[in-house]
């Protein structure tokens, strides 16, 4: 089974969780500093807000699997979707062990594909990402933690990144 996951990036996350909790009619599933998501069922949605990333506004979407097996058949439909295909492989990014690799629409919507197998105590960057400057456009195209790249090439051409 799958969820559709979005991300938000807040100016306010106290003032944002009581907006959501009341809109959802639910507290946060997990909350972390400068961190807050809520896995719904109804409708099936890992809807996520944040203060880590800088940017305010809607930053991302994505498709996030219940079972690893069913991960790969969504990896491969991206990469026959003619845009660019970005593999991360398991990583440690926003309180959570995954594996996700990125895309993005026509229009440069980023979009991440992603199993998690548990939630964790860090924010975390990833594997590859310890070693990049977190406030670059290289380290936000890979994780959640700043402001990202306007468009996918960005990421595409971001050495050391992703790989």
């Amino acid at each position: 089974m799958k969820r559709l996951h979005v991300s938000f990036g807040t100016a306010d996350l106290e003032k944002s969780v009581a907006f959501y909790s009341t809109l959802f009619g639910t507290a946060p599933t997990v909350t972390r500093p400068g961190y807050a998501k809520w896995m719904l069922d109804d409708p099936r949605v890992n809807f996520v807000v944040e203060s880590q990333s800088g940017d305010i506004g809607f930053s991302h979407a994505g498709i996030q699997v219940d079972a690893q097996d069913e991960l790969h058949e969504i990896f491969d439909r991206m990469k026959q979707a003619e845009a660019p295909y970005l593999p991360e492989g398991v990583t440690t990014c926003c309180y959570a062990k995954s594996e996700k690799s990125w895309t993005a629409d026509p229009s440069g919507v980023r979009w991440e594909a992603f199993y998690t197998f548990h939630q964790m105590d860090e924010f975390g960057t990833g594997p590859e990402l310890h070693k990049l400057d977190m406030s670059s456009d290289d380290a936000a195209a890979c994780g959640c933690s700043t402001p990202a790249p306007k468009k996918i090439e960005e990421i595409a051409s971001a050495s050391g990144c992703c790989a």
